[in-house]
């Protein structure tokens, strides 16, 4: 029964922890950001986010599973309809329906981008061009691009 009550109280520090008080800006509560790819296919932009989690979490995730984890990597993401393909404890694939503007006849524009940590690497990639930047919370500007049958 205590051991119970000290897992319980484990978790609650953990889904308590507040990312103000992270010391890195690439990091959000115990999960530290190490790049992230988007990759524009038409409409839907496809994303894949590398990151590591402070080792006392992983416990945690193996007894009582990984909702906190997708929750707060849909937060730095910053994309409120994204919908995750596949998550574990170092990598997420997700996918955004409606993340490009269609202009019809095949012309797309992926409008700019707020995150909610810095992001080391982050490229974002079209049929016809690749944007990287490095330590950035945004990806400025937008791009247009052309879909490929």
């Amino acid at each position: 029964m205590r051991a119970l009550a000290v897992v319980v109280l484990l978790l609650a520090a953990i889904c308590i922890a507040s990312p103000v008080s992270a010391v890195n800006e690439d990091r959000y509560s115990y999960i530290k950001v190490e790049d992230v790819q988007v990759q524009l296919d038409n409409g839907t932009a496809v994303i894949h986010v590398n990151y590591t989690v402070d080792e006392g979490t992983r416990f945690i995730f193996f007894l009582l599973g990984k909702q906190d984890l997708k929750n707060k990597l849909l937060t730095i993401l910053n994309y409120n309809d994204a919908q995750i393909n596949h998550i574990d404890l170092s990598s997420a694939d997700l996918s955004v329906n409606n993340a490009s503007i269609s202009y019809g006849k095949g012309i797309y524009w992926y409008p700019s981008h707020d995150f909610n940590v810095v992001i080391p690497s982050l490229t974002v990639r079209s049929p016809q061009a690749t944007k990287t930047f490095s330590m950035t919370n945004q990806f400025s500007g937008g791009m247009g691009f052309f879909a490929v049958d």
